[in-house]
C-alpha cells in the first residue's frame, strides 16, 4: 500500500494549505456528528466543493461522523451518509458500532474507516471491524511499535491501519473522557470538552473550605493532568516498518500556520528530502507544548505533565500571494520591519532565509515596516518564491 499523509482541516484555507504543503489527504468534519461542539465551516454545498476541489488534485477527503449517537441521531443518519456519498466523500471516520452497522447497510460503497475513539488496539477487534466492512482502522494511541507490528501481521493486508504520528494528546483512555462532562456538564464525546485536563488546580482542605492551597511544579502554577504533544518525526520509518501506512497529523482547530508547518515537515520526513535535524526545528516554530513518543516504545515513561499554555520559537508573517522573480507581493500577518530575517516555509524548499532590504506599499511607496493586520505589501527577495509560501519570523 502507499504511504498517506494525513491532515486536519478546519475550514476550507486549512484544507488548501495542507494540500499545498503536501498531505496526500485530509480530515474534516460536515454539518452532523463531526465531534466538535463548534458549528464546522463546511455544510453539504461547500464540502462538495472543497471535495471536487481536492480530487481535481489527486487528493482524499474524509469526513467524521466519530460523535457516539445517541437513539435520536439514526432518524437523520441514513440520509446524511448517503448525501455523503453522493458528493464525492471518500471515507468516513466513524466511532459508534451502531454507526458503522448502519453505513455498512445504508451505503456500503463508502469506505468506513474506524475512529481511533473506538479504542481498537488488538489484532481480534481490527479483524472484527473488518468483517463488518470497515476498510481502515485508526489504531488507538495507546499501542506500541511491536503491537502494531502483532496486529499488522495477524490482520488482512487489505485492511488500511492509520496511526496519529503528531499532535495533542488526551489524558484519556482513547479520549473517552467524562471529567468534562463532571465539572462541567460538557460531554466531550459529543464534541463539547471543556478540556479540564488542561486546568489549573488547587488543593482546599475540608475544614478549611475557604483556603485554596497551590500545588506547584514550577513558578506557573500546576496542570497535573495535561497531556504532552506527540512528535514521532524521528522515528517515523519506525513507524512505516511496524506497518502503518496513514500517518495522521492531529489538529482541526488549529491554524493554517500550524497545518502548514507540521504538514511540511512531515512530507519531508516521509520523503527524505530534508535533514531530520532541520525537521525538528520546523516542528519547534509551530504551537506546542513539552513533546512525547507517546506509547510507541512501550508504556508511557514518568514525565512531568505538560507545563501551562503553548510555545513556539517562530512567528507567522506573511503568506505570498504572487512573485515575479525579486519582487515579491506579501499579505502581512504579524508585523515586520526592514532589517528583518525571514525564514521560508515552502513545499520546494528548506531552511531558506533573506534579509528584508526593501519593501513597498501597493503605491509603490517605500516604507519600513508592516504593522496593519492582512495588508498587501512588496518585498525584495532574491529567493525562488511561490504563491502559497508562507514567510517566518524567529522569536
Amino acid at each position: 500500500m502507499e504511504l498517506e499523509l494525513l491532515s486536519p482541516a478546519g475550514d476550507l484555507e486549512k484544507l488548501k494549505t495542507a494540500f499545498y504543503f503536501g498531505a496526500d489527504a485530509v480530515y474534516l468534519g460536515g454539518p452532523f456528528m463531526h465531534l466538535r461542539a463548534t458549528p464546522t465551516e463546511f455544510t453539504m454545498e461547500n464540502l462538495q466543493s472543497a471535495i471536487e476541489f481536492a480530487h481535481s488534485l489527486n487528493k482524499k477527503v474524509y469526513v467524521t461522523v466519530n460523535a457516539f449517537a445517541r437513539n435520536n441521531d439514526f432518524g437523520p443518519l441514513p440520509e446524511y451518509l448517503r448525501e455523503l456519498h453522493r458528493i464525492g466523500a471518500d471515507g468516513i471516520i466513524v466511532s459508534d458500532l451502531g454507526v458503522i452497522t448502519l453505513a455498512a447497510e445504508t451505503v456500503p460503497e463508502l469506505p468506513v474507516h474506524v475512529s481511533t475513539q473506538a479504542s481498537c488496539v488488538n489484532y481480534v477487534s481490527a479483524n472484527t471491524y473488518y468483517k463488518l466492512g470497515a476498510k481502515r482502522v485508526v489504531l488507538g494511541r495507546e499501542m506500541s511499535l511491536d503491537e502494531i507490528k502483532e496486529l499488522r501481521d495477524k490482520t488482512p493486508p487489505e485492511l488500511e491501519l492509520e496511526a496519529f504520528v503528531h499532535g495533542a494528546m488526551c489524558m484519556a483512555y482513547s479520549g473517552r473522557c467524562l471529567i468534562s462532562s463532571v465539572l462541567a456538564g460538557r460531554d466531550s464525546n459529543r464534541g463539547d470538552c471543556a478540556q479540564p485536563c488542561r486546568w489549573r488546580y488547587n488543593i482546599v482542605e475540608e475544614s478549611r473550605p475557604n483556603e485554596y492551597m497551590p500545588v506547584f511544579e514550577d513558578e506557573r502554577g500546576t496542570t497535573i493532568m495535561s497531556s504532552r504533544d506527540l512528535k514521532t518525526i524521528e522515528f517515523i520509518d519506525k513507524i512505516i516498518d511496524a506497518g502503518i501506512t496513514s500517518f495522521k497529523i492531529e489538529g482541526r482547530m488549529k491554524s493554517p500556520y500550524y497545518v502548514a508547518t507540521i504538514t511540511n515537515a512531515y512530507r519531508k520526513a516521509l520523503d527524505h528530502s530534508a535533514p531530520i535535524e532541520l525537521l525538528e526545528d520546523e516542528i519547534l516554530a509551530a504551537s506546542h507544548r513539552e513533546f512525547s513518543t507517546g506509547f510507541y516504545f512501550g508504556k508511557i515513561k514518568h514525565e512531568p505533565p505538560a507545563p501551562d499554555g503553548y510555545k513556539q520559537n517562530a512567528q507567522f508573517t506573511a503568506v505570498v500571494l504572487e512573485s515575479d522573480g525579486e519582487k515579491v507581493l506579501i499579505e502581512q500577518r504579524n508585523r515586520f520591519f526592514l532589517g528583518d530575517t525571514l525564514e521560508i516555509l515552502s513545499p520546494n524548499s528548506a531552511g531558506e532565509k533573506f534579509v528584508v532590504e526593501q519593501m513597498w506599499d501597493t503605491e509603490g511607496n517605500s516604507v519600513e515596516s508592516a504593522p496593519h493586520p492582512q495588508q498587501k505589501l512588496y518585498i525584495k527577495c532574491d529567493k525562488k518564491l511561490a504563491a502559497g509560501d508562507i514567510l517566518r519570523k524567529r522569536i
